[in-house]
């Protein structure tokens, strides 16, 4: 799988991340260790994970995989700190005391004295901006976090967040799909500038764009989960519906599968550096994994972003 620069930054991940969302909640240790092994396999090498993934059970669950099935020197670790999810609502704190706590609270689960990217999970309104990003500054100075990054900001607050910050952030993480264009606007052409790296989420339109929802809703996905189905049901409405359908004509025309169409544009995309694929299964892995991730023709290119268009 090929290596590729995050930003302007000597960072390097693999061109497919493995986000760990699911892990210590749907995907158990068992599984994990599977995916993990698979990703591997196929020459991936960044892991992303979150303190609020599963209240830090997916982070407990990597940390647990560490050593066993992989030493720390073989990957890369991203993480977040600053949202958190109590009872199923989001509560997003990023200041400094809080960030840092969370750093901690990370690195004794995932078993390791440093992350190799740490990221301000999301904006904080009622948080000074030069407090939260003191934080990232100061898990880099002390080498808890060899790089920084900021994650879910619109384009103008990652310009005034990379303008500002004292150590340089090299990475911003958002959702970005063909079912999600938004970032095209505004923050693309700002992390381009600024020189960060994108390192989208949701890359196959929250499992939309795998063609699996087309006609019905199957048995075991989170479209049919009583707490997941609000995450994907947005993507299965008339436009989306459409795109998925031109997705998948396309990729029967070019005897390739939809996950593999998805992934191959938007690793195509000016200034994303990886997407990060959220298999809850190893069988969904390695669906994944046999993508080719080569440029579409760009005819067929075209089409797509013509239906996919905002």
């Amino acid at each position: 799988m090929q290596q590729r620069y995050v930003g302007n930054s000597g960072l390097r991940v693999s061109a497919l991340s493995l986000g760990t969302r699911s892990w210590g909640g749907e995907t158990d240790e068992q599984d994990a260790s599977e995916l993990l092994r698979t990703f591997l396999d196929a020459g991936g090498r960044h892991l992303d994970t979150s303190a609020s993934y599963s209240g830090g059970g997916s982070e407990a669950v990597l940390g647990s995989l560490l050593g066993d099935v992989v030493s720390r020197t073989e990957i890369s670790i991203s993480t977040k700190a600053g949202m958190t999810t109590p009872d199923g609502r989001r509560a997003v704190d990023t200041s400094r005391n809080a960030m840092l706590t969370g750093l901690d609270a990370s690195l004794a689960r995932l078993g390791t004295d440093y992350v190799d990217l740490w990221f301000a999970e999301a904006w904080d309104g009622n948080v000074p901006l030069d407090e939260t990003l003191s934080a990232l500054e100061f898990a880099v100075r002390t080498g808890r976090a060899r790089y920084a990054g900021i994650s879910n900001f619109k384009g103008w607050q990652a310009a005034k967040a990379a303008a500002v910050n004292r150590v340089p952030l090299v990475a911003v993480q958002a959702e970005y799909s063909f079912l999600n264009r938004a970032p095209e606007a505004e923050l693309i052409p700002a992390v381009e500038d600024a020189g960060l790296g994108l390192m989208a989420w949701a890359p196959l339109g929250r499992g939309v764009l795998t063609g699996k929802y087309r006609g019905s809703i199957p048995a075991g996905s989170r479209g049919a989960s009583v707490t997941e189905a609000a995450y994907v049901e947005p993507y299965l409405e008339e436009k989306p519906s459409r795109i998925v359908d031109a997705v998948c004509m396309a990729a029967n025309g070019l005897g390739r599968t939809p996950h593999d169409v998805a992934l191959s544009w938007l690793l195509s995309q000016n200034g994303v550096a990886t997407a990060i694929v959220g298999a809850r299964t190893p069988v969904q892995l390695k669906e994944i994994l046999d993508a080719q991730l080569s440029p579409l023709p760009p005819q067929i290119a075209r089409a797509l972003e013509d239906v996919s268009a905002i």
